[in-house]
């Protein structure tokens, strides 16, 4: 993957690793018409609650190994990477029902967690357990096996709001549904 611009200036993306992962397929599928859960509800949402646990790899390039050094000292990191099984018809979505739910009321893509993006840039904050060389060991990395890592960052909280966060109630209903499966 090399996405470049023909613009003086413009954007440059490069990826520096790959995700190794026992995920081989996203639970959400994405189309023209928006997205819907692969194997429904439950299923789905076992999904979301089994890779909150489960290990998975991060590879780093041998030649970009020095961009790793001082990272194990810390204990979480943000990882962003590439929606690679992302099919070029859903990056055109404009509204989905947030996790394929028709309960819940179509919003803009901007305002869920939904891989169908114009660009599919997916981030999510992981368990660090482990380097070795240029492997990193996680834990709640949500990507696919083959996904393009396209940077890494230290997760520090106090970079983050702690206090007065809004988030919708169909947000909070959703991520109290896989909480309360954990439990």
């Amino acid at each position: 993957m090399d996405l470049t611009s023909p613009e003086p200036g413009g954007m440059s993306l490069r990826p520096v690793g790959v995700v190794r992962s026992t995920v081989q397929e996203p639970f959400l599928v994405s189309g023209r018409d928006g997205i819907s859960m692969r194997e429904g509800p439950e299923t789905s949402r076992d999904h979301v609650r089994s890779v909150k646990e489960a290990a998975s790899e991060i590879v780093i390039d041998e030649n970009r190994i020095a961009l790793l050094d001082g990272i194990e000292e810390y204990s979480h990191i943000t990882v962003l990477y590439w929606g690679h099984k992302v099919p070029e018809e859903s990056r055109s979505v404009d509204r989905v029902h947030p996790m394929g739910r028709t309960d819940i009321p179509k919003t803009g893509i901007f305002s869920t967690c939904s891989p169908a993006r114009p660009n599919p840039v997916l981030a999510t904050v992981v368990g660090l357990h482990a380097r070795r060389g240029n492997v990193l060991e996680v834990t709640g990395l949500d990507a696919v096996d083959g996904s393009p890592v396209i940077d890494i960052k230290p997760y520090v909280p106090a970079q983050y709001p702690n206090g007065d966060v809004r988030v919708p109630a169909w947000m909070e209903g959703l991520m109290n549904e896989v909480d309360k499966r954990c439990a």
